[in-house]
Parts: structure tokens; C-alpha cells; sequence
């Protein structure tokens, strides 16, 4: 039965971020609110956890999975970024963008799309997000809350609840956050290319 964080969106309490993070420390998954909608997330290194995911999500192995950050020097990390590249991220960070970019080492092989060696990679705008990933100081491994089946995902805490509440560990009640995902831009290439057009406003790409 997993745990539900009421969670204020503009100040979290330290108190139940710190309690979040523990339950990702230890290889839970959580639902939290970003900037665009709920997402799933658990800890980059347990493959456990993202099996977990997968089930849930009924994801293949071609999935793009997304390092939710806290800034741009974390993100740089775990992905190679050339200058033009990181223009486009400081001019879009944080905001309601996944950017998909070649992985360094540092990224675990199990999470990168496996012929292209890629990752997803994101700053939301979104306080509770963001502190769970300061505690935490390392991102989160996240996808969307979209079920097997829809197109959009859910948004409503209690009734995500509901659903999950026997396969996931802490769903955080952070309030209404939007009901989109987040607009995919690929800059692998020279040219970025719109991959999914989401919640972020994609004409100047």
C-alpha cells in the first residue's frame, strides 16, 4: 500500500521531501509533480526500480528514459553538450522540455535508448521536483504517468492512488500541475528536431 505526501507547491516541507528522498534512496518509486504533469520516478542505479517502471508503463527496451535535474551543471554530467547545444538548454531550462542527447558514462547503459546510446534529459520548473533532487543531489530517473492505453497522463493524485497504490511506494499530493507531457526536442543533430510537441512552446525550434 503506498504512502500519500501532501505537499505544499510553492514550499514544500523539508520534513517530507527528506522522507521522499529516503523512499527513493531505498529503491521505492515515487509519483511527483513537475512542472507539466505527475511523473514516476525512482533512483538512476536500481535496475530494479526501473524494471518496476517498465512493468507499469509497459515500456520496451527502445524507450528514451529522462534524468529529471536540478540545474545545468548536473545535467552536463550525464550528457555531452556542445556549445549551440548548450544555448538552446540555458534559453529553455527549467521549463516544460525533454531534451534527447548523447549519454557520457556516467549515465547507466540499461537506461539509454540502445542503438542510438541517448538519453532524455529535463529541468522542470517545479519547486517540489527540484528540492526532491537537491536532497537527493544526484537527478531522478522519470517518465510521464501515462498508463498503458492513454494518451495523456493522469493528474489527479487520489485517483492515482487508487490505481497504483499497490505498485508503487509514495504518491506526492503536490496540487494541480497540468495535464501534458512535456514537449521532446532532439539536439543530437545539428538541427534540433521536435520529437513530441507537449506542454513547452515549440516554435523556436
Amino acid at each position: 500500500m503506498s504512502q500519500l505526501f501532501q505537499i505544499h507547491p510553492d514550499n514544500p516541507q523539508k520534513r517530507l521531501i527528506q522522507q521522499a528522498v529516503e523512499i527513493i534512496r531505498k529503491g521505492g518509486l515515487v509519483i511527483y509533480p513537475t512542472d507539466c504533469a505527475y511523473a514516476i520516478g525512482c533512483h538512476l542505479g536500481d535496475k530494479t526500480a526501473v524494471d518496476r517502471i517498465k512493468r507499469i508503463r509497459m515500456l520496451d527496451d527502445k524507450h528514451n528514459f529522462t534524468l529529471v535535474c536540478r540545474d545545468l551543471s548536473e545535467l552536463g554530467t550525464y550528457a555531452k553538450v556542445n556549445n549551440q547545444q548548450y544555448r538552446i538548454l540555458k534559453n529553455h531550462t527549467p521549463g516544460a522540455y525533454t531534451f534527447i542527447l548523447r549519454a557520457t558514462s556516467e549515465v547507466p547503459r540499461r537506461l539509454l535508448h540502445p542503438k542510438r546510446k541517448t538519453i532524455g534529459l529535463r529541468i522542470p520548473d517545479s519547486n517540489i521536483a527540484l528540492d526532491l533532487m537537491r536532497e537527493l543531489a544526484e537527478p531522478i530517473m522519470s517518465t510521464s504517468l501515462i498508463l498503458p492505453g492513454d494518451s495523456d497522463p493522469l493528474t489527479d493524485p487520489y485517483e492515482i492512488r487508487d490505481i497504483l497504490q499497490h505498485q508503487v511506494d509514495l504518491v506526492i499530493d503536490g496540487g494541480y500541475c497540468g495535464m501534458e507531457a512535456t514537449s521532446v526536442i532532439n539536439l543530437v543533430e545539428d538541427v534540433p528536431e521536435i520529437i513530441r510537441v507537449g506542454a513547452g512552446d515549440t516554435s523556436h525550434f
